[in-house]
């Protein structure tokens, strides 16, 4: 026999023993793979199992155990770490009393559960490919070293003795492996999920229906998660209400957008064909109002404008003719969400009806900046769109854990450099302090003060090659220093919870955005509105690198919407020099 022949054999062997490696190698990988994250407001561990369970372990309270949606019979089980051994010495009602502070938390990690299985089930799947290509390792290296030891004529000797053997002690072997592996991964038999333990009344109707309870947990659930549960639909109805109303008003305002539109095109056209009798038309769409001037509900009731505050801007519709939609950069304003999850949907229903392109998030997305708050810059990033980009600078309730996690979501966060977003030229950074609610309130972030920031900006943008188009900036009066030296024509901010602007600071526009959670001082910002939630929606000219028109938005506590009619975007005076006074 040839050696070409000889060694087609020894090459297929070699590949189904790496194979087999692989296999071997995947199979612990996955069932051992492990993360650190959060679940609602505590921190867990994520191991997982092959017991076809998801078992949230709360160490004395007990566990929760539901059934897995994962393939393969592969479970998980989720152990709270935060939750002390001396939680057992007390009664249920204190048990509650001690957890009761974290209901808010839950109620938001509940309204947006997928942002957290996501962040889990990633960082799973990471951890599973590192365990397989360590265990890889480990194998062939196994492999060579027993090679080595026994020597290359023993080995041949031990080969050629097993060859009539090979397929069946492959086989075997595999066999042995992988159940090996499964077995200890698995938990104790004592610890299996037994299937006459009754189920909790109280999940029924929702995502943890059929879910087991043990323990002082059971308990705790049966007497008050009632409460908890009527909480979470209370905040998903009217969410949903919300975001009907929200859809009904953009629709009806749009509608009147598109018949003016339409009514411009054919005073054009008459005016083309017969340019002795234009004076007669329809009026142009240069001569009228963009719409109403009255905000549409989705009740279809009008609330007058004209008035500052939540009732919505003072100014006139936009009367001056603008490009069209196509030649428009459209972005939408975010502001100040304060962990409220429940407006994600909102928010894309804004950004899809508007047909945005750019979202720009004004900083203060979480409440503590705790990694426990991932969920929320998760949910908030997942909100938008596929293809539209969302920009972010972080804000005095934010954090740098929490900006890089929304960075890994998937929003640009501003690092006090000018980035390009969509032909646009962006300027911001992180706010230069932190508040802790709780634990001291505002205290300075770094070394620098918020005053330094304010010049380093400032210089920033004046030494910026091609200009800067618009600082985006959370606590508004950072950003003075820059408009005072004319090197942004707009700035928008956040921070205040209440909308000021468009106005003339220095040389350029500030907007200061409102709260899209409808912050109210001495309100919690998660479960339904406590105040007047807000987004805008402006249009950017890339010709002339300035804003045309902005668009407020609202939603109410009691569930209803308004689309305010476009606004003209005012244009900066020049602010005249005072001449220096000589010295007599």
């Amino acid at each position: 026999m040839s050696p070409e022949r000889r060694s087609e054999p020894r090459w297929g062997r070699r590949v189904l023993l790496a194979l087999g490696a692989v296999l071997v190698a995947l199979v612990f990988g996955v069932t051992t793979a492990s993360v650190e994250s959060s679940l609602g407001p505590h921190e867990a561990r994520y191991d997982v199992t092959t017991d076809d369970t998801v078992t949230i372990d709360l160490g004395p309270l007990g566990t929760l155990l539901i059934n897995s949606p994962l393939p393969l019979t592969l479970g998980v089980r989720v152990t709270v770490q935060e939750i002390p051994a001396s939680v057992t010495q007390l009664s249920q009602a204190k048990t509650l009393e001690a957890l009761s502070g974290d209901l808010q938390s839950y109620l938001a990690f509940f309204s947006g559960p997928r942002a957290t299985v996501q962040d889990v089930a990633r960082a799973l799947v990471v951890d599973a490919l590192v365990r397989t290509g360590g265990a890889f390792v480990v194998l062939v290296g196994a492999w060579w070293l027993l090679r080595m030891l026994v020597g290359s004529a023993r080995w041949e000797e031990l080969r050629a003795r097993a060859e009539e053997h090979r397929r069946a002690a492959v086989a075997a072997g595999l066999v042995v492996l992988v159940g090996a592996t499964v077995l200890t991964s698995s938990v104790g038999a004592d610890e299996q999920p037994v299937a006459s333990r009754p189920t909790s009344a109280v999940f029924d109707g929702t995502p943890l229906q059929g879910a087991e309870v043990t323990g002082r947990l059971g308990g705790v659930i049966d007497t008050y998660g009632g409460q908890v549960v009527a909480e979470l639909r209370k905040n998903d109805e009217f969410y949903a209400k919300a975001n009907a109303s929200l859809k009904v008003a953009w629709d009806t305002r749009q509608a009147l957008i598109d018949e003016q539109d339409a009514r411009a095109e054919r005073a054009e056209a008459a005016a083309s064909a017969s340019p002795s009798t234009s004076a007669s038309s329809e009026p142009l769409a240069s001569s009228e109002p963009l719409a109403s001037s009255e905000p549409l509900e989705s009740s279809e009731a009008p609330t007058p404008s004209g008035t500052a505050g939540p009732s919505g801007p003072s100014e006139t519709p936009s009367e001056e003719p603008v490009p069209s939609d196509d030649h428009l950069l459209t972005i939408v304003v975010i502001s100040d969400l304060h962990c409220n999850v429940g407006m994600a949907p909102l928010i894309t229903t804004l950004v899809k009806r508007s047909g945005a392109q750019l979202v720009l998030d004004a900083g203060d997305d979480t409440l503590n900046g705790t990694t426990v708050e991932q969920y929320c810059v998760t949910t908030f990033a997942r909100a938008i769109p596929n293809g539209v980009e969302l920009v972010t600078s972080p804000g005095n309730h934010d954090s740098s854990d929490t900006s890089k996690r929304y960075a890994r979501a998937g929003a640009k966060v501003l690092d006090g450099s000018v980035v390009t977003v969509d032909g646009m030229r962006i300027l911001g950074d992180k706010d230069p302090n932190e508040t802790r609610v709780g634990a001291g309130g505002t205290a300075q972030a770094t070394k620098e003060t918020a005053a330094q920031e304010a010049a380093r900006l400032a210089k920033t943008a004046c030494a910026a090659k091609d200009g800067v188009d618009l600082l985006l900036i959370h606590t508004p009066f950072v950003g003075e220093n820059t408009l005072d030296r004319g090197c942004s024509p707009a700035q928008i901010s956040g921070h205040l919870h209440k909308r000021y602007g468009p106005e003339q600071i220095g040389d350029g526009i500030r907007y200061i955005s409102s709260s899209t959670a409808g912050a109210t001082l001495g309100k919690p910002t998660i479960g339904p509105l406590n105040g007047v939630a807000e987004m805008t929606v402006l249009r950017w000219n890339p010709s002339t690198r300035l804003f045309v028109d902005y668009q407020i938005v609202q939603v109410r506590p009691d569930t209803t919407a308004s689309v305010f009619p476009r606004l003209r975007w005012p244009l900066a005076a020049p602010v005249p020099s005072v001449p220096a006074v000589p010295h007599p």
